[in-house]
């Protein structure tokens, strides 16, 4: 377990820098650059700044310069939010996104996982076949035409909600609603097939021909397993909820990571996009390995090895 569990953080550091390696190579690739736009700004003004942010520099040396920050965690400051170094603005940022993703990820399990037994529990009926098309209708609405229905309906015509910002404690009920209804989508349609597949397996016939009820057939022996496809699933996903979705903190005007990374990505701000890159990437990487723990929890089988 120690060896596979170092294995994979080894891995996980790779994974990380490679991320940031493409990241830089992406903005460096882009025809604009980050002070363009500050056409009121004197030529001096701008090569201080140029030179300030070591973007005078060959680019294999800016590179180098953004490893070895990242390795001993000293990070500059943002050059959008001057003043603010990238580690407080996604300190600032990510309390927001992760509290919108994990009310998301409570929805969609408490939704997705019954919704998808159910169906798996009477296949072919009015009950299993409205459960699917209620599932695809999930998979198939944007959160961008979703987020303005839960917000017009929830914020505007019953005014249970704020529909946009972050000023209440419950502010995070309708975006959170919006990404929570999108994942119980794809958690039902796992949790439907996987059951099914699990159902139709040796060790459960042996489990009824032993006399076991169908109740503890179900719980006991079924769920465990075939909840395995829907961990796999929650590994990127926890970390896609908690670090922000851009469309819906757009569409509730919510200060989280997601309006940070598009306001980086427009103002071409190299250290931020880089660095809520990174950021996301370790947390796939995180989330995939506490997967993986608990993958080897539930099922006995499945060894872990470097």
């Amino acid at each position: 377990m120690i060896r596979f569990i170092v294995s994979r953080i080894v891995q996980g550091i790779i994974v990380i820098f490679a991320v940031i390696t493409i990241t830089f190579a992406l903005l460096k690739l882009s025809p604009t650059g980050p002070f363009q736009t500050e056409r009121a700004s004197t030529p001096e003004a701008l090569q201080a700044k140029i030179k300030y942010y070591g973007l005078d520099k060959p680019v294999y040396v800016q590179l180098w310069r953004y490893y070895t920050h990242y390795a001993t965690f000293t990070f500059r400051e943002s050059k959008t939010f001057q003043g603010r170094g990238v580690d407080e603005i996604i300190a600032s940022g990510f309390p927001v996104s992760a509290t919108v993703g994990a009310g998301a990820l409570l929805i969609a399990l408490s939704i997705g996982v019954p919704l998808g037994a159910y169906a798996a529990l009477r296949p072919n009926t009015w009950e299993d076949r409205s459960s699917t098309l209620a599932a695809t209708l999930g998979i198939c609405t944007p959160s961008m035409v979703l987020g303005p229905l839960v917000a017009m309906l929830f914020g505007l015509k019953l005014r249970w909600f704020n529909a946009s910002g972050w000023f209440d404690a419950s502010d995070w009920v309708l975006p959170a609603l919006t990404l929570g209804i999108i994942y119980s989508a794809y958690i039902a349609r796992l949790m439907r097939g996987s059951l099914r597949e699990t159902l139709a397996q040796e060790f459960i016939r042996t489990a009824r021909a032993k006399g076991a009820s169908e109740s503890s057939v179900v719980f006991f022996h079924a769920i465990k397993l075939a909840s395995l496809p829907v961990l796999n699933f929650l590994g990127p996903a926890a970390a896609g909820l908690l670090t922000g979705s851009f469309i819906v903190e757009t569409v509730f005007q919510l200060p989280g990571l997601g309006q940070f990374f598009i306001a980086a990505s427009f103002n071409h701000d190299d250290e931020l996009a880089i660095a809520i890159s990174a950021f996301y990437a370790a947390l796939i990487v995180s989330f995939n390995l506490l997967v993986d723990i608990l993958q080897a929890a539930l099922n006995p089988r499945i060894r872990l090895q470097a």
